[in-house]
């Protein structure tokens, strides 16, 4: 191993405060809104996940990056993230699924990533002050300096990142759930479908053809989705509803994506077009934009649900699920009487997790049920997206 010194990197938030750490990843500087994770494991999907466009992420769990980055676990073409900032980065990966280190990975991407500072104190400052912008560089180490630039810098609020992470034109996914053992493709392989689902999941004589709208959707959703007997196809944000309903989908689907729903008014406008024509399931952003649809409203967070372990009841069953979240708005509860009913609920703070409409079929959550990475408990959303549309 080199011993030559690494290259120093300072953070700075927008308050003031302050982390000097060490450069790993790509040398630069780069500027966005920090939120946490808390997850253990699972970074290589968190850095793909295009829902954290515009954002820094900052992990809980102390030590990243000893599994490498292999070929299976990304959850879209690229990092769509704006830094990554971590207690400690280990640099010598040790896994028979990896193909490079976490920061020759950061270095290829041009994501600007910063270790060996405190990220238990930082946690509890976000968690007090809120989520804010900061920024980190490696080029410029003048605090005050670094704080007028951020001050010139724009907020996630009212900014449509939709545009900047949805694809380019339609394309069918087939892909399934992928087994331990299978090939994965390339790193940084084309976001399209890349071979047929491979077993598992319950498969169907007559596939039922599902049109997701890709918001900055992650492929594991598509993968479940297969795996339920989803012929799926995916479109760009924009697409309009007559284009969809020419296809004559089953149903639809709204995936999850970055940032404040409200600007992405072209969305909503097509999803009440579409309302009481197909079955709709929406996730995470895709039910904030619903909820839009129906006249309801949303609401910016403090510091966000992120993370793999976010308790969440089935108000219909009672039971309580484990959940993944990714998300720094939502809805806002009384906004949808009379509109939609409340299916799930946030035990940590109350807040909205999943509501169904009275009258059209249409449901839609809040958190993650393909995990990735997470657990497992919510996974029966798919089944019940396919006995709606086959209902």
């Amino acid at each position: 191993m080199s011993t030559s010194p690494k290259k120093r990197a300072l953070l700075v938030l927008a308050d003031g405060t302050h982390f000097m750490g060490e450069s790993f990843g790509y040398a630069g500087e780069s500027v966005g809104e920090l939120v946490f994770n808390t997850s253990m494991s699972g970074y290589q999907e968190i850095l793909t996940d295009p829902s954290y466009k515009g954002q820094m992420v900052v992990m809980t769990y102390p030590e990243i990056g000893n599994y490498g980055v292999n070929r299976e676990d990304v959850e879209s073409v690229r990092p769509f993230l704006s830094g990554f900032i971590v207690k400690e980065y280990h640099p010598i990966p040790s896994n028979f699924r990896s193909k490079m280190s976490l920061g020759d990975y950061l270095k290829r991407n041009k994501i600007v990533g910063i270790e060996g500072i405190d990220t238990r104190a930082l946690t509890r400052h976000l968690r007090t002050h809120g989520s804010q912008l900061g920024i980190i560089s490696t080029v410029d180490l003048d605090i005050n300096h670094l704080i007028k630039k951020l001050r010139q810098a724009p907020g996630m609020v009212g900014i449509d990142l939709v545009k900047e992470v949805t694809c380019r034109k339609a394309y069918r996914w087939t892909e399934g759930l992928w087994r331990l053992g299978s090939v994965g493709a390339p790193l940084g392989a084309p976001h399209r479908g890349r071979h047929d689902a491979r077993g598992g999941g319950a498969q169907h004589a007559a596939p039922l053809r599902v049109i997701a709208y890709d918001f900055g959707i992650k492929q594991n959703i598509l993968r479940h989705l297969v795996d339920v007997g989803c012929d799926v196809t995916v479109v760009p944000a924009t697409t309009s509803a007559q284009e969809v309903l020419a296809k004559r989908p089953d149903g639809i689907f709204l995936s999850n994506g970055p940032g404040d729903p409200e600007p992405v008014t072209y969305a909503i406008e097509t999803i009440r077009q579409l309302l009481g024509k197909v079955p709709l399931f929406g996730i995470c952003l895709g039910h904030q934009l619903l909820s839009l649809a129906l006249g309801g409203k949303t609401y910016k967070l403090k510091f966000g649900h992120h993370g793999g372990n976010q308790p969440v009841m089935d108000l219909d069953t009672r039971r309580v699920e484990i959940t993944a979240q990714n998300h720094n708005f939502a809805v806002d509860t009384e906004s949808l009487r009379g509109k939609a009913e409340l299916t799930h609920v946030n035990l940590n703070d109350q807040t909205v997790e999943g509501m169904r409409l009275t009258r059209i079929p249409a449901f839609s959550v809040q958190y993650h049920p393909e995990a990735s990475p997470g657990p497992h408990d919510s996974h029966y959303l798919f089944e019940r997206f396919v006995n709606l549309m086959r209902g």
